[in-house]
């Protein structure tokens, strides 16, 4: 009987054991991040083909599209909730049977294992993790940042996944067709290799597939469009008010943008201690650049401040589709003059100089004939 040291057989065990954890550190690092049925990994480590057989090649990959659900026009000032469908209209064009090893097993139970992974090939059109960011290249439309940044986590061939988004339209934005822009970046897979048996060389069990993924991002268009509608401006105020007195004025409205505004109504707002018993006068048609002129006829009362007063104005029309719209609340000055006075403190004092005068000449005139005739009295004693 032979017998082994005790030192060789502990540095045989030694020897047993790295090898194993170098295996299992091989493993760790390389086919296990490639393997396995979680589809969400980004890399892709190949096993060598000695542990892989690549029966099909499929070719198709996810086509994403998007719209707008809802009304695509806008208006100026809008503040919306911009609600975007994204589709995936991914399709597999062909399969293509790859010369794969075939002497391993026999011929029926390996067609059947190449059509299994035939069928998983199929998950080429899905796209996963897909990051989503709405942007804008006009200074006229701005992407409220909260919220911007929006994932779907799988999206079928298919299927659809609605993205919601928050923009403000500037208020002088030039009426037209806009284009937002949606990055999209996803996974997808790009091919599907069967595991064979000797994988389990490397303490690889319960695993039929490696897959591998690739990364694809592009830029989808999202055309909008800022409806067009007149806008009023007030561009001559003519007349004063005085206080106590009725008096007209005249107030000129100028349609500075691109549409006809139909049936126009001027209305004036005014305020105590101004009043008015007839706001509104019809302008008719003002088409773009045409100006119109609207006559109020405002009272002030009679104990108002001297002072330029400012009062609200606005415009009321139909637009194209014959809604009722208002344009937005215009400020109109109106300065009070104070009542003309009917005698000024100057003429009053000349007039009282003059009166003083003529009492004075009167009485002077008095006592001169009173004097005169006591003068002919003694002459005819």
């Amino acid at each position: 009987m032979i017998r082994v040291p005790i030192t060789k057989l502990r540095q045989r065990t030694i020897k047993k054991i790295a090898t194993f954890a170098l295996i299992i550190l091989v493993v760790s690092v390389t086919a296990l991040p490639a393997l396995g049925e979680d589809d969400d990994e980004n890399n892709f480590i190949a096993l060598d083909h000695g542990y892989t057989v690549d029966y099909y090649k499929s070719y198709g990959s996810p086509v994403i599209q998007a719209s707008i659900t809802g009304d695509p026009e806008l208006e100026r000032g809008e503040t919306a909730d911009l609600k975007i469908k994204i589709a995936n209209a991914g399709a597999i064009s062909s399969f293509k049977r790859l010369n794969a090893n075939q002497k391993r097993i026999n011929d029926s139970i390996e067609e059947t294992i190449a059509l299994g992974e035939m069928g998983e090939e199929e998950e080429c059109t899905t796209a996963k993790d897909i990051d989503a960011t709405l942007q804008s290249e006009t200074k006229y439309i701005e992407v409220e940042s909260t919220g911007n940044f929006q994932n779907v986590e799988e999206l079928e061939t298919g299927h659809i996944a609605l993205l919601s988004y928050t923009i403000k339209v500037d208020g002088n934005a030039p009426a037209g067709n806009y284009e937002l822009l949606l990055p999209v970046t996803y996974q997808y897979q790009a091919n599907v290799r069967t595991v064979t048996a000797d994988a389990v060389n490397l303490g690889i069990t319960d695993v039929d597939y490696a897959r591998e993924y690739k990364t694809k991002t592009e830029t989808l268009k999202i055309p909008i469009s800022i409806k067009s509608e007149p806008k009023f401006e007030v561009t001559n105020v003519s007349g004063n008010l005085v206080q106590g007195e009725s008096k007209v004025v005249n107030v000129t409205y100028k349609n500075t943008r691109e549409t006809v505004a139909k049936d126009a109504f001027a209305r004036i707002i005014v305020m105590s201690p101004l009043s008015t018993e007839k706001s509104t006068v019809r302008l008719g048609d003002i088409g773009p650049g045409e100006e119109k002129t609207a006559s109020f006829e405002i009272k002030a009362d009679s104990d108002a401040t001297v002072k330029k007063y400012g009062v609200n104005s606005e415009i009321k029309y139909l637009d194209d589709d014959e809604n009722t719209k208002f344009s937005e609340s215009m400020k109109v000055d109106l300065p009070l003059k104070a009542t003309e006075q009917k005698f000024s403190i100057t003429g009053i004092a000349i007039l009282l100089i003059i009166v003083i005068a003529l009492y004075q000449i009167v009485s002077v005139h008095r006592k001169r004939n009173q004097n005169d005739e006591n003068v002919s009295g003694d002459e005819n004693e």
